[in-house]
């Protein structure tokens, strides 16, 4: 693994999200002084939140994955996350509904699960559910500590006897092909692929390789944060703080100083803050706009989709919702057709509600109900511009309220009381390229060593990080990205040890056990 070379004593981390936090972490166990800069008032980036007459929206991700992952960050500096962070396991993790009005529980219990998936398709499809964990397992085996929790200097690293077995699994095939080589049940396929659209690629078109993401969500477990997927950066924060690290809240980076190839000084409103290093967090245009230089590829970037999300605080709540609840709309290849093509809204939508409350009531005022609707969209490259949304979100809302309305949620709009909507135009505001918040799409020709690197040739001494770099989109990979770019500068000898499956939290033990 390539290192910065010289002096790394002081690190300027710009970007107080995840990976930020992350890197700052990482460098401040290695025994790094650091300063991290953040341009909002409070830690989190895309995982911040939005406070409104008592309602505590999270902005960002919703789910959380991996949470050995999250333990390792805090175990930098020698930190218990469980002190920090309490994470209640999901069951079920998700909840599906289909067009025809059938449901399935997905849990992450490999015999509750069998069970589940035989009441709802058949013994048949039950069996072929326990062969797919079984592949499901193996993939992330062989995956995470050579593919997904690694620099990459050469595309030659992936000349390793992993890339053959990735190979002989079927990894470089379509996901949706490698799915259905389990299950015959198309809606059942439908809840193990749909996790694609996490990289920004419809499951005809994503690797088989990405089905890891599925390990994640099915096998893994899904965990939520009391107070929050924004409590998760909040806990970061204070606990790098208690580590030395100085926090600058409210200050936004508009330049670096450089001597040749050295960043020798962040320079905010307040004044310059000299570094021997730099970690860059913000979205990659934002990113190489500070350093003078945009990296020459072969071809454009492609961006992931967007989404339109609705932060409903309500009056009531309905039933037939868990946590998360993906509602399936019937067309599936179309729609993504939609998204990625044609640029248009998906005419039948499939979406994602989470109803934080359901798990902490403390997220909304007495008797209040906090919802989360995110629904895919066209990014602006493809689909509308910022300025059209500026138009077209009002109408878009009331056709989702509609939409949700008609699968179920008989009242959703009379029962509003708070709301936020968030479109495509606020993504682009807040510097997002392509006005989307999953940034640059896991194409083969953007994953792995073909993703923009976190090292830019030019500058000798700043690395990037989040999910525009290595590894990815995702809270666990974005929380590994922070990492990595800390390797890149303290150049600490790599003793990990690849994970056969993530540890539970010693505090949800007991709990994921009921």
């Amino acid at each position: 693994m390539k290192a910065l070379s010289g002096r790394t004593d002081h690190v300027v981390v710009v970007g107080a999200g995840l990976a930020g936090l992350s890197a700052a972490l990482h460098l401040l166990g290695a025994g790094r002084r650091v300063t991290v800069v953040e341009r909002d008032a409070q830690a989190g980036g895309r995982a911040g939140r939005i406070e409104r007459a008592g309602y505590l929206m999270d902005t960002g991700p919703t789910v959380l994955t991996m949470p050995d992952l999250l333990a390792e960050t805090f175990a930098a500096v020698g930190a218990r996350m469980r002190d920090h962070v309490e994470l209640v396991a999901l069951h079920p993790a998700y909840r599906a509904r289909f067009a025809d009005g059938s449901h399935l529980d997905v849990h992450t219990d490999a015999e509750v699960m069998a069970a589940e998936v035989e009441r709802f398709a058949g013994a048949r499809e039950a069996a072929g559910y326990r062969r797919l964990r079984r592949w499901l397992t193996k993939l992330y085996d062989v995956q995470m500590g050579r593919f997904i929790d690694a620099n990459f200097d050469s595309p030659w690293q992936l000349l390793h006897p992993d890339l053959a077995r990735l190979a002989l699994m079927g990894g470089f095939g379509p996901l949706d092909r490698a799915i259905g080589r389990f299950l015959g049940d198309e809606r059942l396929r439908r809840v193990f692929s749909f996790q694609s659209l996490y990289a920004g690629v419809a499951p005809s078109r994503a690797l088989a390789a990405y089905a890891v993401i599925a390990y994640m969500d099915t096998v893994a477990g899904v965990y939520f944060p009391r107070g929050g997927m924004h409590a998760v950066p909040a806990a970061m924060a204070r606990v790098a703080g208690d580590a030395g690290a100085e926090l600058r809240f409210g200050e936004t980076v508009h330049a670096l100083e450089r001597r040749g190839e050295q960043v020798t000084a962040v320079v905010t409103a307040s004044g310059r803050i000299a570094c021997d290093a730099v970690v860059l967090t913000p979205d990659l245009p934002v990113a190489y706009q500070l350093l003078g230089h945009r990296p020459r590829r072969p071809a454009r970037l492609r961006h992931s989709p967007s989404a339109v999300v609705l932060h409903a605080g309500t009056d009531r709540t309905w039933p037939q919702l868990g946590h998360h609840t993906i509602s399936f709309g019937g067309a599936w290849d179309g729609t993504f057709r939609e998204l990625t093509r044609a640029g248009r809204l998906m005419s039948d939508p499939s979406l994602l509600i989470t109803r934080p409350t359901a798990t902490d009531p403390s997220l909304a005022p007495p008797g209040r109900h906090l919802h989360y609707v995110l629904a895919p969209c066209p990014n602006t490259e493809v689909g509308p511009d910022a300025v059209h949304w500026g138009e077209l979100g009002a109408r878009y809302r009331d056709s989702l309220i509609g939409e949700l309305e008609r699968r179920g949620l008989h009242g959703l709009g009379d029962a509003i009381d708070e709301e936020c909507l968030v479109t495509p135009a606020d993504w682009a505001a807040r510097g997002h390229a392509a006005g989307t918040p999953f940034s640059v799409a896991h194409t083969f020709a953007q994953t792995g060593p073909f993703r923009p690197r976190n090292l830019v040739r030019g500058t000798a001494n700043a690395v990037l990080a989040g999910c525009g770099t290595t590894p990815g989109v995702g809270v666990p990979t974005v929380l590994v990205s922070g990492k990595l770019a800390a390797l890149r500068i303290t150049g600490a000898p790599d003793h990990r040890v690849r994970r056969a499956r993530p540890a539970l939290p010693v505090l949800n033990r007991q709990e994921a056990a009921r």
